[in-house]
């Protein structure tokens, strides 16, 4: 089983990791006979014996040993590790949608933890932390010499029982105090509704549930809407990612033929490329795709895929850039290993590892507000006006401007996505019409 962006621990289970594949074993190269290798694992031996005998206090051989092969992995790159047996079990849980935390997916960034994105109606997002917050102390502690690993496990607890995390946010010149209570987080992956006749669709994450709750969702949406479609909205915003074959199957919802993703390891061999199936659910209709910096992992490769294959208009700000690939490899009686073992690449065979997602039309957040600039009189009320050949009809204008939309107010890169789409959908309309 492949997967995205992985959750650390408390709500965010294992931090932004893309690309998951569950192997039976731990795999191995030939031995090596190498003089310098014997010489290093002796060395590791003489300092290992030398902690195990003369540390002012005993620490098993377990943690010592764990913690050398946390140390080993976690020197490659931010997202290899270990996990020990109960977070490998935590991971296997959260992947079916349902875990215990705060509701955060973070990474390291220069020795602090950085918030990925926060999942939607969880604590984290309801106490305002924000994509982009780095997390610089827990409980007062500093996190600056912890692992990742370490940082998570500090911040996992029982449900009900209460965190403060010290957090620096880009903009503000002193740092934010949050308390947080710890909840069980239970993902729904898929949000959606009808924003007239745009069809709008929000995925939170990419779990074992994303893509037939995704189908299901919009088949509902459609079955509601009085009018015809004329849009589809697909918000990644804020998504770190998930399961890998999720991502595939959301991409493949959307195309009818072509490449979705590949990944390519060290071997010439390993090389995988997932490619999209006749069928399009929304049948060819407009598309945008929303993203920002807390767009991640699967996220990414949905977003790139349907950019490259010019299926949809992808609009926001430049996505957060996690383009490797990890191997989860169980150990009998034990944990498993979190290693990188590829990198992934949109089916133009571009590399946004580090580089992220680029927008076709760059639209950031913004706080909108509206100025009514209806005129107090109009022609129509003018005495001795002209009058219409259609005096008996409503003035177009009238029922529009009865209502004023208030959603450039509440989601400016929302409401300039429906703009686009049905601006699209005006312009095709009257092509058809000239014909």
């Amino acid at each position: 089983m492949r997967y995205g962006i992985l959750k650390f621990g408390f709500a965010a289970a294992l931090g932004a990791a893309v690309g998951i594949a569950f192997a039976p074993g731990i795999l191995t190269g030939a031995p090596s006979s190498s003089t310098d290798t014997f010489r290093a694992l002796k060395l590791f031996g003489d300092v290992f014996e030398r902690v195990r005998s003369e540390y002012v206090e005993e620490v098993s051989d377990q943690v010592l040993i764990e913690s050398a092969i946390n140390g080993m992995l976690a020197a490659l790159d931010p997202h290899s590790g270990y996990l020990d047996a109960n977070r490998y079990r935590d991971m296997q849980v959260q992947t079916r949608g349902e875990f215990g935390g705060l509701g955060i997916e973070v990474t390291m960034e220069n020795g602090l933890v950085k918030v990925v994105s926060p999942i939607d109606d969880t604590p984290a997002h309801k106490a305002g932390i924000q994509a982009g917050d780095l997390i610089t102390h827990i409980d007062g502690e500093p996190v600056a010499g912890l692992t990742l690993s370490e940082a998570v496990e500090r911040m996992r607890g029982p449900v009900d029982t209460k965190i403060q995390l010290r957090i620096l946010r880009r903009g503000r010149e002193e740092p934010i105090e949050v308390t947080l209570t710890r909840a069980i987080i239970k993902i729904s992956p898929v949000r959606a509704r009808l924003e007239g006749d745009i069809a709008y669709l929000r995925l939170t994450t990419f779990n074992e549930h994303t893509s037939n709750a995704m189908r299901e969702k919009f088949e509902e949406l459609k079955r509601q809407s009085g009018v015809k479609i004329r849009g589809v909205v697909l918000d990644l915003r804020n998504n770190p990612g998930g399961l890998l074959d999720q991502a595939v199957a959301v991409a493949d919802a959307f195309l009818d033929r072509g490449e979705i993703v590949s990944t390519r390891g060290r071997r010439p061999d390993s090389i995988q490329r997932y490619n999209a199936r006749p069928g399009d659910i929304a049948e060819g209709l407009p598309m945008v795709v929303l993203i920002n910096g807390g767009s991640a992992s699967a996220s990414e490769i949905v977003a790139g895929a349907l950019q490259d294959h010019r299926r949809a208009i992808v609009m926001g700000t430049q996505s957060f850039g996690k383009g490797s690939v990890q191997t989860i490899m169980p150990i009998a009686g034990h944990g498993a290993v979190r290693l990188t073992t590829a990198r992934y690449y949109t089916p133009s065979g571009t590399s946004i590892q580090a580089k992220g997602i680029v927008p076709d039309i760059e639209v950031h957040e913004a706080n909108v507000e509206l100025v009514d600039d209806r005129p107090s009189r109009r022609e129509a009320d003018l005495r001795g006006r002209l009058g219409s050949d259609r005096d008996t009809q409503k003035p177009p204008s009238a029922e529009r401007s009865a209502k004023p939309s208030t959603l450039d107010a509440k989601d400016y890169q929302l409401a300039r996505a429906i703009d686009l789409l049905r601006g699209i959908a005006l312009y095709e309309g009257r092509n058809t019409a000239q014909r």
